[in-house]
């Protein structure tokens, strides 16, 4: 009974990461709004790691184009590859002109050995890892290199540990912890670093960014208009934020891993 019992509870937690990682087409719009970008100096350091030069990346899980943009603006070629059509549309919206498809982590559609580095914003923790890093391996060239970045609030803030208590809500929270880049036969073993980032927020929009994490999107109503409720009155009551504009501090987790010859 035991084990019938792991394998149920197994199983109930796929569909739940499932049914989180299928939830934000329909908030699209917002996510594009709200969400924070990148560092450039993390994209550059999980690009690094590739050891021949890099010039088509694919932006792998690319959501609304978030890192897309960041990729773009360094001058690199860049395909996107995304399930969701509500994301996907939202993306080409927002970035006429970059080759927009649909496609998963394990199934690229893309032809083998067809870009120097594979990136990941903010979407790693959804696949299954082992056969991501399979397919991931068969579209890189040589040499190339794959990368996956996370933003997450800085609990050393001490207003933004308060900030991550009150927001909480009936669904787990994804911990920076939790980000797991396992390491794979046909890659070197991967590297992990972390750099300082900002996103500039108002007491509104910080509640809007919070509104489209996946354990917002997945409760009912009622608790999150009560959980948004919180997030409002305790950032109109810090100091820090009540004043207008804020730079919510953010760490950005990158890992990197170079494909074996």
């Amino acid at each position: 009974m035991a084990r019938r019992s792991g394998i149920a509870s197994y199983v109930g937690r796929m569909a739940d990461d499932l049914h989180r990682a299928r939830s934000f087409g329909a908030r699209a719009a917002e996510y594009a709004e709200h969400r924070p970008d990148y560092p450039a100096e993390g994209v550059c350091w999980a690009l690094a790691a590739a050891t021949r030069d890099v010039r088509q990346v694919l932006d792998l899980a690319a959501g609304t184009g978030k890192l897309t943009g960041g990729l773009l603006a360094l001058g690199l070629e860049v395909t996107a590859v995304e399930p969701d059509g509500g994301m996907r549309v939202e993306l080409a919206r927002r970035l006429p002109g970059v080759d927009v498809r649909a496609g998963t982590a394990e199934e690229i559609p893309l032809p083998a050995g067809s870009v120097d580095a594979v990136l990941v914003g903010q979407a790693f923790h959804w696949f299954d890892a082992d056969a991501a890093l399979t397919e991931i391996a068969r579209v890189l060239r040589p040499g190339g290199a794959v990368g996956a970045l996370w933003n997450a609030e800085d609990r050393n803030a001490e207003w933004v540990a308060g900030l991550l208590e009150v927001s909480g809500t009936s669904v787990s929270n994804v911990e920076p912890d939790d980000l797991l880049f396992p390491a794979h036969p046909l890659f070197a073993p991967p590297e992990e670093t972390a750099f300082r980032h900002t996103h500039r927020r108002t007491v509104g929009s910080l509640g809007e960014t919070f509104a489209t994490h996946s354990r917002m999107l997945v409760i009912d109503d009622t608790e999150r208009a009560a959980v948004l409720g919180r997030i409002r009155d305790y950032l109109a009551a810090r100091q820090e934020t009540a004043g207008g504009e804020f730079d919510m501090p953010l760490v950005t987790k990158v890992v990197r891993a170079t494909l074996g010859s």
